[in-house]
C-alpha cells in the first residue's frame, strides 16, 4: 500500500520538475498555491490579508513573500471586486489548473499501474 503513495511521489516530483513555473516554486509556497486553489474551488476567495493570516503555513512576512512569489511564476492573480480597490482577492491562473490537472494524472497513473 506504501508503494502506491511513494509511486504517487515519484510521479508528482516528474510533473514539478517538467513545469517551469512550480520548479523555482518551495514548498510553503506550494502550501499556499494549495490553500489558495482549494478555497477558490470551495466558492471561497481569498484576500490578501486571510492568506497572511494562514499561521499553520508560516508567518505573515514569509507568506506575503510567498504570494509575491507565485504571483511572479504566474501562478495566482490578485483581482479586485466591484469598487474596493483596497482589497486584494488571490485567484488561481489557468497555468495553475493545469499543474493540478497533471498531478491528478499522476495520482491516476499511480492507481492504474
Amino acid at each position: 500500500m506504501s508503494q502506491l503513495y511513494l509511486q504517487f511521489l515519484q510521479l508528482s516530483q516528474a510533473v514539478e520538475t517538467q513545469n517551469t513555473a512550480v520548479r523555482n516554486i518551495d514548498s510553503n509556497a506550494l502550501l499556499l498555491l494549495e490553500e489558495i486553489t482549494v478555497q477558490n474551488l470551495d466558492g471561497k476567495t481569498l484576500t490578501v490579508t486571510q492568506a497572511m493570516a494562514l499561521k499553520k503555513l508560516a508567518s505573515p512576512a514569509t507568506l506575503h513573500r510567498k504570494i509575491d512569489a507565485l504571483r511572479e511564476a504566474g501562478l495566482i492573480e490578485q483581482i479586485f471586486v466591484g469598487k474596493n480597490r483596497r482589497k486584494k482577492y488571490l485567484v488561481p491562473t489557468k497555468d495553475t489548473h493545469a499543474y493540478f490537472a497533471k498531478l491528478s494524472k499522476a495520482i491516476m497513473s499511480a492507481v492504474n499501474s
